[in-house]
This record gives structure tokens, C-alpha cells and sequence, in this order.
């Protein structure tokens, strides 16, 4: 099965980037140059070419009216994201039931009650475990873990060929080993040439959730972007997830929007939070 496709194209008066995202029905328009219409216009014909449901656009500032003019709708942003620059989550839907979320006010409460926690003191980590970069001869092992943790994910993390393939194309994997065993990892996949990183992929196997393990591989994660001089960090977490979205705010991660019925994570098409850091600061 093929989950996705990279496309580039020129037209006679634009430029255009993007994912055809097949798995989860969707087109992401990554970056963009010249005439906005002839870029929405395409987008949308390819969309519908190939019955995609969701268009996301990450739009510039000086095109935020001409997008609401044109049926979008802001659901996030990531400051910093185009050398600097901030991007706005634009999206569009072709299906009703993929623009109406069943879980929203749900979601609103895990936010604002990780907003409302008090401070809690860091865990520790048994002396034991191990924190270090993986290498590609971790990819059998990192598959197997993303196997036992996802019943359904959105790209093929149960490939070590697709973890070897990331790795050849600046995605960074941190892990923690256990007696010589993965046990947690979290990864950043880098845009070096818009300086910002998505922190993602992050799993811990079930018994190991107790010892704070994934703060200390954000922790990680965060120094190694800012030694390749990254400094926009941001991640797209479950929004049903409580314990992913306070590791972020716990760490210094501001909240920026929602992004609806974004993929198929887990057991069905989930809403995905936004949460972005400035790692200059």
C-alpha cells in the first residue's frame, strides 16, 4: 500500500509543494510561491483527483484574507516555521463528516485542564536505562516497538526500511534502552531548509510509563535541533491524548490550534493538537 506521495510542480506563474497523504485522505501543500488562486485552484483539482478529503495549506501572513475569501479555514499556527516567518494551517473539507469533530468539548477540557496543573516534580529515571541517538541498525528494533505501541499509525512506522528511509532524510531518532531493550523513543523529523523540526513518533512501551521517560527524549531531541542551529520546534499530538499533550506544556510548548479529524492514529481518525516552542529562548 502506498501511503503517501511527495509531488512538486511549476506552473506558467507558480510553484508548488506538497504530500499526497493517500492513508489518511488527505493534501498537505507544504510551500508555495506566485499566483494564490492557480495555487488553491491546483490544490483543489488534486484533491478531488484523487478523492482526497481534507486539504491543509500552510499559508504566509500576507495571505490570510484571500484564503478565508476562499473557503479556508485557520485551524493553527507554528511561529517561526518559514525561516522565521509563522505558518497558518489552512484547511478545507469535501466531506461534512470530516469537517464535524466528536469529540471536541472533550478535547477543550484535556487542554485546559494540562494548562491547569500545577508543577510536578520530575521523575526520575532508573540509572540503569540508557539515553542515545539511534542508528539505522535500530530500525528492527524501533518497527517492533512502533508494532506493539499503535494498533493504527499514520505513516509505516512498522518498517524498518521506512525508519532506514527517515533516517537517510534528517529525521533523528532518540531512545531509551532498557537491559540492552528499546523501550521509548520520540523522533524529530528536521526541515533544515525552513530551520523548524516536528517532534513525533513518540512511543513508550506500557510498563515503562512511569518513569518520565519521554520528557527527557523531547529533552534530547530539543538540544541536538538547537546544535544544527533548528530553532523552531513544534508537534502535532492526539488531542485525546492527556499524557502527551502535558509533556509539551510541561516543557515549555504553547498551544496554537487543532487541526480536525487530521489522520488515523491508534483506532480511528483522530483531531490532532498543535504545540509549538521557540528553542532560541
Amino acid at each position: 500500500m502506498k501511503y503517501y506521495e511527495s509531488f512538486s510542480e511549476q506552473g506558467r506563474n507558480y510553484t508548488i509543494e506538497g504530500v499526497l497523504d493517500y492513508f489518511n485522505e488527505r493534501i498537505r501543500v507544504d510551500s508555495y510561491t506566485g499566483n494564490l488562486q492557480e495555487i488553491i485552484n491546483r490544490t483543489e483539482q488534486l484533491a478531488e483527483q484523487h478523492s482526497l478529503s481534507k486539504l491543509i495549506l500552510k499559508g504566509k501572513h500576507e495571505h490570510f484574507s484571500s484564503l478565508i475569501s476562499s473557503g479556508y479555514t485557520l485551524e493553527a499556527i507554528i511561529p517561526l516555521y518559514f525561516q522565521g516567518q509563522a505558518a497558518y494551517f489552512f484547511t478545507k473539507y469535501r466531506k461534512n463528516d470530516r469537517r464535524n469533530s466528536m469529540f471536541w468539548m472533550q478535547e477543550d477540557e484535556i487542554v485546559r485542564n494540562v494548562k491547569a496543573q500545577q508543577d510536578t516534580k520530575a521523575k526520575e529515571v532508573p540509572p540503569s536505562f540508557v539515553l542515545r541517538l539511534a542508528t539505522e541498525k535500530d530500525a528492527e528494533a524501533l518497527a517492533q516497538l512502533f508494532r506493539h505501541v499503535f494498533q493504527v499509525y499514520p505513516t509505516p512506522l512498522d518498517s524498518p526500511e521506512y525508519i532506514q528511509k527517515t533516517m537517510r532524510e534528517d529525521t533523528i531518532y532518540y531512545v531509551y534502552t532498557a537491559n540492552g531493550q528499546i523501550v521509548s523513543t520520540a523522533s524529530a523529523e528536521m526541515n533544515c531548509l525552513q530551520g523548524n523540526a516536528e517532534l513525533t513518533n513518540c512511543a513508550t512501551i506500557l510498563e515503562f510509563r512511569k518513569h518520565g521517560l519521554m520528557k527527557q527524549l523531547l529533552i534530547a531531541l530539543e538540544k541536538e535541533l538547537c546544535m544544527r542551529h533548528i530553532y523552531c520546534a513544534y508537534t502535532i499530538a492526539r488531542a485525546l491524548s492527556y499524557g502527551m499533550n502535558a509533556a509539551f506544556y510541561q516543557i515549555g510548548y504553547s498551544y496554537t490550534g487543532r487541526l480536525v479529524n487530521n489522520c488515523y492514529i491508534f483506532d480511528k481518525m483522530e483531531d490532532m493538537n498543535v504545540w509549538a516552542k521557540d528553542l532560541s529562548q
